[in-house]
């Protein structure tokens, strides 16, 4: 069974960190994008950041230059480094594997964690 498991979520207060990872489990093939999204509630989820194998970066508009994406495929793990945290970072956060397993290519999303920016 191939899942994903995130951990790393929390409160915190403005201003403040949190370091994010996501771990792939079972008989992964490759893993080729890893990366984060978010959904804050009453929106739509919306992509926070990506990193590919070969580690070329993407990142939203809105966290350029406050979060960092980084990943260890020996451990097949992504991170999310999440710093100068603000209110409006408050959300659920997802993380998104795009892997080749025995059953095929397809993507596959972590339960969520939380994470509450709050004074």
């Amino acid at each position: 069974q191939v899942q994903l498991v995130e951990s790393g979520g929390g409160s915190v207060q403005p201003g403040g960190s949190l370091r994010l990872s996501c771990a792939a489990s079972g008989n992964i093939f490759s893993i080729y994008t890893m990366g984060w999204y978010r959904q804050a509630p009453g929106k739509q989820r919306e992509l926070v950041a990506t990193i590919t194998s070969g580690g070329r970066t993407n990142y939203a508009d809105f966290v350029k230059g406050q979060f960092t994406v980084s990943r260890d495929n020996a451990k097949n793990t992504v991170f999310l480094q999440m710093n100068s945290l603000k209110p409006e970072d408050t959300a659920v956060y997802y993380c998104y594997a795009d892997m080749r397993t025995a059953a095929g290519r397809y993507d596959r999303w972590g339960q969520g964690t939380q994470v509450t920016v709050s004074s």
